[in-house]
């Protein structure tokens, strides 16, 4: 079976060497004339690329004024502080100069500045956005997709709460790619990136809808171009070929190309979300932490389909008379990938040590909102299934 689909991918990609001297043209076609540059830590500093983007909005004659700060896991506060800004500065277009948590707190300012309730309202199901001012991107950390996927993922500082809408009106208008402004990520960085693109993939992957024999190739060859780059970069980091390889597959993997004809899972992000936010963890390393123990909770239901992934994706020789552990060592080699790259492969391991079965039950109650919704497309994860899976990557 195939499912139906709408494809929509708006963003310009600009991509390869130097390509960050183009911000300022780029800013000016989609008509900025007022911009908020959006950005995290102080590497965007110390690497001389922000002097880069001021320079070329000067250059331009763009006015612009800055907002840093942005953490893993955005937090709803620098978003609120955001708005506040861009109202107060009445900016028209915001850059986001970062990866994926520096674009999703930009598209959550979007939303808010012309909203008159609280933006958290989009993320509590009490509104819809309707109004989102023009962003674009200068990428710097691949992992996220978020320069070309229409999701937004925000943490509320009090209860911790994480949480995800989608909506085309987010989607950036550009994104400018330098695979060079990757060189410098910390291995756990690059790590961690590389293990969200994939499960990006894999969440689209694993699906009960099997017959879209080009999309799943198109997945395949993704995943394995990934985890192949991975190892290189982590030997060599300006390796620069392979480093641009894992930069364009984290915009594939989250622009829905691999969706085409299939149904997203995202059991194992949503499951995530809880250990990100309660933990402040890494984002992918808490998806190798889950991920392995989700496979193996819904793989017997869906043999075929992780056979598959074993022989295409892992090159497990297929035992033809066995596929139950045909499956299994698919699993046990994505553990194998994980642990090559320095990844965790249980919250024992994330965390550095045992998570409480009170932490487990907070997590159950905010995943399934208090027993009130599901996760999962696949295999629907009820409370039950949560805690289960939970226990198992314990």
């Amino acid at each position: 079976m195939i499912k139906d689909f709408n494809f929509y991918a708006p963003t310009r990609v600009v991509f390869g060497r130097e390509t960050e001297k183009k911000i300022g043209q780029l800013v000016a076609a989609n008509g900025g004339k007022k911009v908020l540059i959006h950005y995290g830590g102080g590497s965007a500093q110390r690497s001389g690329l922000l002097d880069v983007v001021r320079g070329q909005l000067r250059d331009a004659d763009i006015a612009f004024c800055e907002l840093g700060g942005v953490v893993p896991n955005p937090l709803l506060s620098k978003v609120r502080e955001g708005i506040e800004l861009c109202r107060r500065e009445e900016v028209d277009f915001i850059l986001a100069v970062g990866g994926g948590s520096v674009i999703d707190s930009s598209k959550a300012i979007d939303y808010g500045v012309s909203y008159d309730g609280d933006v958290w309202d989009f993320w509590a199901g009490k509104a819809v956005p309707s109004q989102c001012l023009p962003i674009g991107v200068v990428l710097t950390i691949p992992a996220a997709g978020s320069e070309m996927s229409s999701s937004c993922v925000i943490t509320a500082d009090e209860g911790l709460l994480k949480r995800g809408i989608n909506s085309d009106l987010c989607r950036c208008r550009f994104a400018v790619m330098n695979p060079e402004r990757t060189f410098t990520l910390p291995p756990y960085q690059t790590a961690a990136g590389a293990t969200d693109i994939m499960m990006h993939t894999m969440e689209r992957y694993f699906s009960k809808y099997e017959d879209m024999t080009l999309t799943d190739a198109i997945s395949e060859a993704l995943l394995r171009t990934v985890k192949d780059s991975a190892l290189v970069v982590m030997r060599n980091p300006e390796d620069y070929r392979h480093r641009a390889q894992i930069m364009w597959a984290g915009s594939l993997a989250h622009n829905d190309l691999t969706e085409c004809g299939t149904e997203k899972d995202f059991a194992t992000h949503r499951l995530e979300h809880e250990l990100s936010a309660l933990f402040g963890v890494t984002h992918g390393a808490g998806l190798a932490a889950i991920w392995p123990s989700w496979a193996r909770y819904v793989k017997d239901k869906h043999l075929s389909r992780f056979v598959q992934f074993a022989v295409n994706v892992m090159g497990v020789p297929n035992d033809f008379s066995h596929p139950e552990e045909t499956a299994e060592r698919g699993i046990c080699t994505v553990e194998e990938f994980y642990r090559q790259i320095g990844m965790p492969t249980s919250i024992h391991e994330l965390l550095g040590r045992e998570i409480t079965d009170q932490e487990i039950e907070t997590m159950v109650e905010k995943c399934s909102r208090g027993g009130t919704i599901t996760v999962g497309a696949m295999e629907v994860i009820d409370a039950k299934a949560m805690r289960d899976i939970y226990l198992m990557a314990r």
